[in-house]
């Protein structure tokens, strides 16, 4: 059975497929909700970071939820490690990283992170007195090699499992939305940014910057293919006003090895009149939610619809997560 969770504003989908029948339903934990998590490994446990309740957690696969950590109200963005689903890494605004090594009942801060020289330009446009941590990801090679994306200003590194941090590296992008990893590729970064997507083959020390194709650079969400490092799907818009709009204009774009991204949009609604989706991936493919509901794709380049129900609020609501435990 594979289980997706999706977070709007204010529900979290809990979408089930059993035997090519889907059963969905709507949780309601408190809060505004800004990130999502939850591990194969651990399938009935869920995490959300909130804006006005802190962490929350449910381990009954949202039907109830509680709050486990007490490092402020303003969670966004939250990672299970791919090594351990009880080691539980979540940031915050302004900017701080956490580390959980049981599933969320404790956790203990990696200091040090503003104590980079390029914290001085950290700012956060629509709140530019402050910024906070977008993203964690953990090598799937190295669970002590993490990558942290502060929105907006930098790429942090930590080789030790955030005992020490690297400053931004040259061609790094600085305003990223989400990082991708694969477990067929060792130390490669995938990088979704407002300032255009990119890549490293060796955790952050060299880059590229393939854009060949993409003719919407603001750069929402990235998901690689489960069985070839190489096929990358993104969701992007023409800028961040038509991202976060949910009667923008998005589109959703594949690459395959070292060609152009080309337009993936069969199946999809849009490009105009929906916001940015965000996209995860797993053995079973593909996965996008969006305002307009949840997809579903093999191939990442031609896509179906999951019977949801759908409420009509959530065509105002931007997706704030996606995961997929299989």
């Amino acid at each position: 059975m594979t289980t997706v969770y999706g977070a709007a504003d204010d529900a979290v989908l809990v979408a089930r497929d059993d035997d090519e029948t889907w059963r969905t339903d709507w949780r309601h934990p408190a809060g505004h909700i800004e990130c999502l998590a939850a591990s194969a490994a651990a399938p009935d446990r869920v995490f959300v970071g909130t804006v006005d309740d802190g962490l929350l957690r449910s381990t009954d696969g949202g039907e109830s939820w509680e709050a486990v950590a007490e490092f402020g109200d303003r969670v966004t963005a939250v990672t299970v490690s791919p090594h351990d689903p009880d080691v539980v890494w979540a940031g915050t605004e302004p900017s701080r990283v956490f580390r959980s090594a049981d599933a969320g009942d404790t956790w203990t801060e990696r200091p040090g992170l503003t104590d980079r020289p390029s914290a001085d330009r950290w700012s956060f446009p629509p709140r530019p007195h402050t910024h906070h941590v977008r993203w964690i990801a953990v090598d799937p090679a190295d669970p002590e090699r993490l990558a942290v994306a502060v929105e907006a200003g930098a790429l942090l590194r930590s080789v030790d499992g955030g005992v020490t941090w690297r400053d931004h590296p040259e061609g790094a992008r600085r305003d990223t939305h989400t990082i991708a990893t694969h477990a067929d590729a060792p130390g490669r970064l995938y990088l979704a940014a407002g300032d255009g997507y990119a890549e490293s083959p060796d955790w952050g020390e060299s880059w590229t910057h393939p854009q060949a194709g993409l003719d919407r650079r603001y750069v929402w969400s990235v998901a690689v293919a489960p069985d070839d490092p190489d096929t990358v799907v993104v969701s992007a818009a023409q800028g961040a006003d038509a991202a976060h709009d949910p009667d923008g204009e998005s589109g959703v774009y594949r690459r395959v090895g070292d060609g152009e991204w080309v337009p993936a949009m069969d199946g999809l609604p849009g490009p105009e009149g929906w916001g940015r989706p965000v996209l995860a991936a797993s053995e079973e493919g593909f996965f996008a939610l969006s305002n307009r509901g949840l997809f579903r794709s093999a191939d990442g380049a031609t896509w179906r619809g999951v019977d949801v129900d759908w409420p009509d609020d959530r065509y105002e609501q931007l997706p704030r997560g996606l995961a997929v435990v299989p």
